[in-house]
């Protein structure tokens, strides 16, 4: 893996210059939870150093998991792992310095010289069914063996990156809900049980890395994650290309059921076998040679044509994107298929409903599937998707101006602040301010270094990694004012719609999170608190703070309302705990929806729970309330209406899915409330209203 330099999460990438006593000289790599560095320890040794992004240093349960993954290596680091030298949880960005192991990922072999030669895939096989043996023979299931996750080193493969690995006798809860791993290389029981896989979802994964070895693609290839989540559970792999006496082998590693597949010791008597079939010496499975990984000439210019497949129509899509959740973060893989020029959009559809109001939905403005994210503001839908900016006409959807911004897959939604729309794209460099009218820039300036970002009060507030915050004015782009917020290490800011303040939280120490409340224009502090428990802002309604409190390692176990002066918060216990929820409030009830498609109403002035219904979503966005209905966005592009009294599902909309996505949307927009309508976005890049009032005409 080469190193590069100016690589990563923005100035993460190159910060800091060291972790523990060793120097970080260049990036390896950059993912979504931390950034690995080519560093050298006070001898001259090379390691690679995985430090964690500042954002998850502060999630205590993050931590936990990170102690995790570095107990997983340590137990497994061996002939066929990169063993770990050193390593720091508790520190401020906790790290993990392992041996730096030369050599190529095998995505990287593929994608520059093309697929293995059949003597290669042999070998290849034979190392990796000896790497699972020593990884399963201490306990610990990998969960995520892929082609990024293989190092062809000088004596062999070598897997890394055990960040969602477990012990198999492990207490840590498998998180109910959520998906773990990387779509194309996930057994089926990590799709329907994920509590309960075993190491025999490593076998099916070895599988699918050696077919991509083999032919460059997968057993299961779609550009949509659903379709292949669905292709995963429900078909036969698709095993054109792979040489003839490995495909026996490579189809018992790829059987539905687990019990199905062989041992990795299995694995290694067969490979013996097919060694014999080869004008080779018998297999020595210890050490290779260093031209052993050479460059192969592709057999074709592309891959082998494929039989048609079963399901792959958009029925397959609904059917697995209704069933199925897919986290992005440092769990799942990451999509980096992005769409091509931008295209003018086309009205896609209209019709009238019976309450009078027309309802309409347009194409992709950008031309990709990528769920645009957007606001309300100037009286017009303001939305992001990669790439551009975009004002649509909140009557008919009509493509009101278009404005090209970075490239990022990483956005909020669009802002009006101080009278202009700030398209606050993440990492991007560039800060402006918008024409609301035009979409033309009044402004522009650099950003400053930041790792979190809010809209808040006409203001833009950023906080670098050392916890000091700048205002930059929304309306003139000037920086108004920069500085650490008292009593808050590196805090989190939130805010909400008709409150003109900003809540920064953090965590001093395990069992109390700091709250204050800023004024966005001054950053002075109003008021703060120290409160108990892990807590996250969700709303704030007639002066007072809404939040989730979670535990560690469980989940969200509480509701949490406090009223500045008072001693103490209102706390009212859920009656099961929650994974990963999102909340809004209308008046006393907290409306909350978690992964798994749970919603509840939380009265917090009765102290009780009012109601909860078992949505069919199995992500959803943050609710919307409106008094009479709860609004919530799908993962598939529906839209829900629950009746915000009773709990009941009173109208929905058909699913919007994308033929081809780009990438699975790490949080889903929140739908949109003006004047009795509703505004939402789709997968498939639509942007859509519907009349609020009469959610059974949808």
């Amino acid at each position: 893996m080469a190193p590069q330099r100016n690589a990563g999460a923005g100035a993460e990438a190159e910060l800091p210059e060291y972790a523990g006593h060793y120097r970080l000289e260049s990036c390896l790599g950059s993912g979504g939870m931390g950034v690995v560095h080519l560093a050298r320890s006070p001898s001259g040794m090379k390691l690679a150093v995985k430090v964690i992004h500042a954002e998850f240093a502060r999630d205590r349960e993050f931590r936990g998991r990170f102690r995790q993954e570095i107990a997983a290596a340590r137990r497994v680091s061996g002939a066929f792992t990169a063993s770990v030298v050193d390593a720091d949880p508790e520190a401020e960005r906790p790290w993990m310095a392992t041996l730096f192991i030369p050599g190529p990922t095998l995505s990287d072999h593929v994608k520059r010289n093309g697929s293995m030669a059949p003597e290669q895939l042999r070998r290849l096989m034979a190392g990796l069914a000896e790497a699972l043996r020593d990884i399963h023979r201490v306990g610990v299931v990998h969960r995520d063996l892929k082609p990024s996750n293989v190092l062809l080193a000088e004596d062999g493969p070598k897997v890394i990156d055990f960040g969602i690995s477990r012990p198999k006798d492990s207490e840590l809860r498998t998180e109910t809900g959520k998906l773990i791993g990387t779509p194309p290389f996930m057994a089926p029981e990590q799709f329907r049980r994920p509590r309960e896989v075993g190491p025999a979802a490593d076998i099916f994964a070895l599988g699918s890395v050696m077919v991509h070895a083999a032919t460059g693609r997968g057993p299961f290839d779609s550009d949509s994650p659903y379709v292949v989540a669905y292709q995963v559970v429900h078909d036969e792999p698709d095993l054109t290309g792979v040489p003839e006496n490995l495909a026996p082998l490579i189809q018992r590693c790829l059987a539905k059921d687990p019990e199905d597949r062989p041992t990795p010791d299995e694995l290694m008597r067969s490979l013996r076998s097919v060694a014999a079939s080869y004008d080779t010496q018998a297999f020595i499975p210890s050490q290779r040679t260093t031209d052993e990984y050479r460059a192969i000439p592709r057999r074709a210019e592309r891959p082998a044509e494929r039989p048609p497949k079963r399901w792959r129509s958009r029925r397959a899509a609904a059917l697995a994107g209704g069933v199925l959740a897919l986290v992005v973060g440092g769990g799942i893989g990451t999509y980096h298929l992005v769409g091509g020029d931008d295209p003018a959009p086309t009205r896609n559809s209209a019709r009238t409903t019976p309450a009078g109001f027309e309802a309409w939905e347009t194409e992709s403005v950008s031309g990709a599937a990528a769920t645009p994210q957007c606001s309300y503001g100037a009286g017009k839908l303001l939305c992001a998707q990669p790439g551009v900016v975009f004002a649509l006409k909140a009557s008919d959807g009509a493509l009101l101006w278009r404005h090209a911004t970075a490239k990022t897959h990483r956005s909020k939604p669009p802002v009006l602040s101080g009278g202009l729309v700030q398209p606050l794209t993440e990492r991007d460099p560039r800060l402006e301010g918008l024409d609301p009218a035009s979409g033309k820039a009044r402004w522009e300036r650099t950003t400053p270094p930041y790792s979190g970002m809010c809209s808040a009060g006409g203001m833009v507030l950023f906080t670098d990694a050392d916890g000091a915050v700048t205002g930059v004015d929304g309306m003139s782009g000037e920086t108004k004012w920069s500085h650490r917020i008292p009593d808050q290490g590196v805090p989190f800011f939130s805010s909400f719609a008709g409150d003109g303040l900003a809540y920064a939280t953090s965590q001093p120490d395990e069992s109390t999170t700091a709250v204050a409340a800023v004024d966005p224009a001054t950053g002075s502090v109003q008021w703060k608190a120290r409160l108990p428990g892990t807590l996250k802002p969700v709303g704030a309604q007639d002066g007072s703070v809404f939040f989730l409190s979670s535990e560690p390692f469980q989940g969200t176990t509480a509701v949490v309302r406090y009223t500045p002066g008072s001693r103490t918060p209102q706390r009212v216990a859920l009656p099961v705990t929650r994974q990963d929820p999102l909340a809004a409030v209308r008046g006393s009830v907290v409306y909350v929806l978690s992964t798994g498609g749970a919603l509840e109403a939380v009265d917090m002035a009765a102290g009780k729970r009012l109601w909860s219904l078992e949505t069919s979503l199995s992500r959803g966005s943050a609710p919307v309330v409106d008094g009479r209905h709860v609004y919530i966005s799908g993962a598939d592009g529906r839209l829900l209406a629950v009746d915000a009294r009773s709990g009941t599902l009173v109208g929905q909309t058909s699913p919007r899915l994308a033929a081809k996505a780009d990438r699975v949307v790490g949080e889903l927009p929140a739908p949109i409330l003006a004047h009795h309508h509703v505004y939402a976005a789709a997968p498939n890049g639509s942007v859509f209203a519907v009349d609020a009032r009469d959610p059974a005409s949808w």
